[in-house]
């Protein structure tokens, strides 16, 4: 995909051998089958049905958990209302319509999460040198790669490079008010399950990293009304005006820590008056210097989380990063930090979820102790939310509760304006340590939508089953352009009823053989992308 993809692999003549599943010869990957998982790949050889769950595998692209549809479809021509054909899920390989999961999440569907990486590679990527839909203009405009972190809630261990975690003073050795050592002497390996954990579990504020967790998204907001509120400040335009000046534009993707917290990777554009690819009034760096100013200045007010607690002001991590990549013209490359990079950073950064800091080497979800108690901190929260919109009820409304022994219900923290305590949805991002903000976002008219590169791919495929009925060869000309159209200019119309019957393979090999071929695939892309540099 991009030059920063190195940490896929190696060149086929290292890391003994190359990558499993690719080379000559080389088989694929199954170093993960049981015996059970043996067994039904070889019952699919002895009953003849390979070759069905080749032809369905390749339909879905090595999607891992395929959804399973019944039912059928027809093929009609817009123009005359002839039907051109008709197709059901009996005349499938495998006698159901196999789709992709279209899971972003690599933990959970290499395959599918490798397909949104390409999406969102290119749709960050138009937004830094053009195309699609984008124009090329913008490639000049400012441009700016801005790493907002969460602040501390505590010393937790760390992997430095080789170096020590946490070496102790030279004149003495500090402790907790618990009796803990606040120093480490160990050098932690990245997959050191100890990584990101609390030096002392009874210091660490376990209670604020769940609340400005939950709060993240509502911070990144008032980030961007405060960004928007600075720049009409500089410009000196009154808000409600900062179009006819400029307008800031942005791709934002949040990544997990080691520690359980995110970080939000942003890509900055400043655009001008008549948007994307327009001057800009001002440089790539008085656009650094103003956000640098104005970030560390926000912050949000959080509800408390119970009678006993209180209101915290949230704010970012004093590990602000703010890099020029696009000075307006001329870019920067001083830190080997091109746009196509940038790109390629959050494009890999947004297939990654918290799932993937719990998973040790061999694939254990239970690597990471103190995140699962992260995750179990955000349950604690949530029953007592609920327990307190109980009570608000029973104050409320007695007349329900008429069997109950009479309680003083005391001091009652009011809840949110809809009625609900704002904590009483925790439980449900539990598995994702209580962030519950989209991992990619962007702003209207940074570049083209996912949406759209999926409906140009499905056209590409109408287009592409067109001329084979046809018998004439696909028409090239200006096809991006068709593809990306707003109006759907289609000349057959598709009429179908389907209806969910499962999600995964039948068999427990078919699994593996899956991820086992999307291995395959990857790495033969990176050796096609290895050959490319090589040849330019």
């Amino acid at each position: 995909m991009t030059a920063l993809d190195t940490h896929s692999g190696a060149s086929p003549s290292t890391r003994g051998g190359g990558f499993p599943g690719f080379g000559d010869g080389a088989p694929l990957d199954l170093s993960s089958l049981n015996d059970e998982a043996s067994a039904s790949v070889l019952s699919r050889l002895i009953d003849g049905t390979h070759d069905d769950f080749a032809h369905a595998l390749s339909h879905v692209g090595n999607c891992v958990r395929p959804i399973q549809l019944v039912g059928s479809s027809r093929t009609i021509d817009r123009a005359t209302g002839e039907v051109l054909g008709t197709f059901d899920s009996d005349q499938a390989p495998m006698g159901v319509l196999m789709t992709p999961c279209g899971n972003r999440r690599a933990s959970a569907c290499p395959a599918c999460s490798r397909v949104y990486a390409r999406d969102t590679f290119e749709l960050i990527r138009a937004g830094v040198v053009g195309g699609k839909t984008v124009p090329a203009e913008v490639s000049s405009a400012p441009l700016l790669f801005v790493t907002l972190t969460a602040p501390s809630f505590g010393h937790v261990h760390a992997c430095r490079d080789e170096k020590v975690c946490r070496p102790r003073s030279a004149d003495r050795v500090e402790t907790c008010p618990h009796g803990v050592r606040l120093s480490c002497g160990r050098k932690h390996g990245e997959n050191d399950s100890t990584v990101g954990a609390p030096l002392c579990e009874n210091c660490y504020d376990w209670t604020s990293l769940v609340v400005w967790q939950w709060w993240a998204p509502e911070l990144w907001r008032r980030t961007t009304i405060a960004l928007r509120r600075a720049l009409a400040s500089r410009l000196d335009v009154k808000e409600r005006d900062l179009r006819s000046r400029a307008a800031l534009q942005f791709a934002k993707v949040a990544e997990y820590q080691a520690r359980g917290l995110v970080h939000f990777h942003v890509l900055m554009r400043l655009d001008g008056s008549d948007g994307p690819g327009s001057p800009a009034p001002l440089d790539g760096d008085e656009f650094s210097q103003l956000v640098s100013k104005t970030v560390p200045t926000v912050s949000f007010l959080a509800p408390p989380t119970d009678e006993h607690d209180a209101e915290r002001l949230l704010r970012w991590g004093v590990q602000l990063d703010v890099r020029v990549v696009n000075a307006g013209g001329v870019a920067h490359h001083s830190d080997g930090l091109s746009p196509e990079q940038v790109a390629g950073y959050l494009a890999k950064y947004a297939t990654k979820d918290a799932g993937d800091l719990r998973r040790t080497s061999d694939g254990d979800l239970l690597g990471r102790p103190h995140l699962r108690r992260i995750a179990a901190h955000c349950r604690e929260l949530a029953d007592r939310a609920q327990e307190r919109e109980r009570a608000w009820e029973r104050v409320e409304h007695p007349e329900r509760f008429v069997d109950l022994p009479d309680e003083e219900p005391g001091f009652l923290l009011p809840l949110g304006a809809d009625g609900r305590d704002p904590y009483a949805h925790l439980a449900k991002w539990a598995h994702m340590l209580g962030f519950r903000g989209h991992f990619s976002t962007k702003s209207r008219r940074y570049s083209v939508t996912l949406g759209r590169l999926r409906r140009a791919r499905e056209r590409f495929r109408r287009a592409l089953a067109e001329s084979e009925r046809r018998g004439e060869p696909l028409d090239l000309h200006d096809l991006e352009a068709r593809l990306l159209a707003e109006d759907d200019e289609q000349t057959t119309l598709v009429v179908g009823s389907w209806t969910y019957a499962d999600r995964g393979w039948p068999r427990v090999g078919d699994a593996i053989l899956a991820a086992a071929a999307a291995a395959a695939a990857r790495a033969h892309e990176y050796a096609q992308w290895r050959a490319e540099q090589r040849r330019s």
